[in-house]
């Protein structure tokens, strides 16, 4: 049963003071204690009733609430009988460690409360223990090795009546039951896995209620087997790539078992994903070494026999290798020192598959490496592509972020922000390096916009890189001089490194306090610096065209 039920019931006397957004919490049983410390009696779930004899002053409430919070107890009931008004420090005890808290009236003595959890508890239980643990063997035994997700939502549907669908970060549908109902429409799994991303940022713990319309939903984390909840040491690492299940009911008012059962379901599918994950090992590995090769200036030839290696594997039949595209993405959190790279890497393997894909497996025609706080990834494009050019066909930036803006969003909260660049196709290995600098030029341009999820494409640099390659040498060592001479000369006088200075800050795309930190300077001598800068240059490095123009300097040099 859920706190709410608690809370409605007028003859239990009970009065909320505080943890409304928590009363969707399950309770599995009932407590009354009055000891300093009772961790070793609970199990988690209980509704706590205490007296407040353990309570000498003020500082008592602190390493009580927090010893109820750390045990997994569903809510705290204070009785008014002794000291009257429940005391204001164990209030907000309670708030600081989110757990609800409840005044019981004089009038309501603690066994009334305690027959009717119990009673109710009880009878919920009586009716599914030993369905449960039947369906939950045969689950067991129909896991991913017998048919992946597919199968176990399948025995959800058919032997306890819920429909159930297994979601991607971004609301791309993986698995789901279709039997006694419409489809799960795009609108919906957006909606559920931007709700689920919210409640996993503020540390709200699952499975979350969600009413869509006159549906309710229930959205359950999937998390890798073998990694526990607290494995990670910061949830931004793992937020945008986690799975989800959502099923068509109120979990609020199911009992242990049932709430067991679906966890249980949880791990099943986690090990389908981590089956997902070690395929993708390959794919990672060649765009690593592709990557590496471009980025070393190998030969052309070294590289085309890399990708003619990668292509069968990518493209599963095709004849010839395909043409390429390179997508850049940039996962950032201020004010963290999260390593963005992997969260990058597999956050753009999602978001690169179509939205109208199903199942697991429709990423693996996508390599995506990473570098430092960048994904890089190698987009294979059928022949056909080739009449296009890569304009009309191909990854399209504008298109990359549609579906999954929404998601996103809620999972990036405030402190985060997702950039991502999209090359023009090219036709061969000496296109790479090429396509590869476009990409991440174009990924710095969606970077200068506002919005926390922003992408720009190959389109949007026509006057600027492409042209690059047919800029005759004696312009290019004017327009280089012209901006770059006066800092160099400086930098030989004063050994100011503006030069280095002016490269960080770009790379960190404008952020003072990222660049401060990269070159291991306080903001102050950093902004001191760019003054310089901007002064012996007469530019604004706040404009966007004249970090451009710094930037093509750079690279031009």
């Amino acid at each position: 049963m859920r706190l709410r039920a608690l809370l409605d019931t007028d003859a239990l006397g009970l009065r909320l003071l505080g943890g409304e957004d928590e009363l969707d919490r399950t309770v599995r049983g009932v407590m009354t204690t009055d000891l300093r410390d009772p961790s070793r009696y609970l199990s988690g779930g209980e509704l706590v009733l205490t007296g407040l004899a353990w309570r000498r002053d003020a500082a008592d409430s602190e390493p009580f609430v927090r010893i109820l919070a750390q045990a997994g107890v569903a809510a705290l009931a204070a009785g008014e009988a002794e000291l009257g008004d429940v005391p204001e420090d164990l209030v907000q005890a309670c708030a600081r460690h989110r757990l609800p808290l409840f005044a019981v009236h004089e009038s309501v003595a603690f066994a009334t409360i305690t027959e009717y959890v119990v009673r109710q508890v009880s009878g919920e239980r009586a009716g599914d223990l030993a369905a449960v643990v039947d369906r939950h063997r045969r689950m067991m035994t129909s896991g991913p090795a017998g048919g992946g997700p597919d199968v176990v939502l399948d025995l959800l549907g058919s032997d306890l009546d819920l429909r159930a669908w297994v979601l991607s970060p971004t609301g791309r549908l993986i698995a789901g039951s279709e039997v006694g109902g419409p489809a799960l429409p795009p609108e919906a799994c957006a909606e559920l896995a931007a709700e689920h991303l919210a409640a996993a940022r503020t540390g709200r713990r699952g499975p979350h209620r969600l009413i869509l319309g006159t549906t309710t939903y229930s959205v359950f984390p999937i998390r890798s087997s073998g990694r526990s909840p607290q494995a990670s040491r910061d949830v931004r690492e793992t937020v945008l790539s986690d799975w989800l299940l959502a099923v068509e009911a109120d979990a609020g008012d199911w009992a242990e078992e049932r709430l067991d059962l679906l966890h249980g379901v949880t791990q099943l599918i986690a090990v389908e994903r981590d089956r997902r994950d070690a395929a993708r090992t390959v794919r990672r590995r060649l765009a690593q070494e592709v990557l590496e090769l471009v980025q070393t200036g190998a030969a052309p030839a070294e590289i085309a026999a890399r990708l003619r290696v990668a292509a069968p594997v990518l493209l599963p039949g095709l004849g010839a290798a395909p043409h390429w595209q390179v997508v850049v993405a940039r996962v950032e959190w201020a004010g963290s020192e999260i390593e963005a790279g992997p969260v990058a890497q597999s956050l753009l393997e999602e978001i690169l598959v179509d939205p109208a894909a199903t199942g697991p497996e429709p990423s693996d025609r996508i390599a995506v490496a990473h570098t430092g706080d960048e994904a890089i990834a190698l987009v294979p494009l059928p022949a056909v592509s080739a009449e296009h050019d890569g304009s009309e066909s191909g990854v399209l930036a504008d298109a990359l972020l549609t579906s999954v803006r929404e998601p996103l969003s809620a999972g990036l909260g405030d402190d985060g922000r997702v950039t991502l660049g999209v090359s023009a196709a090219v036709h061969s290995a000496e296109g790479l390096r090429g396509a590869l600098e476009e990409a991440r030029h174009a990924r710095r341009v969606a970077a200068a916009r506002t919005g926390r999820v922003c992408a720009a494409g190959h389109q949007e640099l026509a006057s600027h890189v492409l042209l690059l390659p047919f800029v005759p040498d004696d312009v290019r060592r004017a327009f280089t001089a012209r901006l770059l001479d006066p800092l160099r000369d400086y930098d030989r006088r004063h050994r100011a490194e503006l030069i280095p200075t002016l490269e960080a800050f770009l790379e960190s795309d404008g952020s003072w306090t990222r660049c401060a930190s990269r070159l291991h300077l306080h903001v102050n001598t950093l902004r001191y610096r760019v003054g310089r800068i901007e002064q012996l240059t007469s530019r604004d490095l706040s404009r966007l065209e004249d970090k451009l123009d710094f930037f093509l300097a750079l690279r031009m040099s």
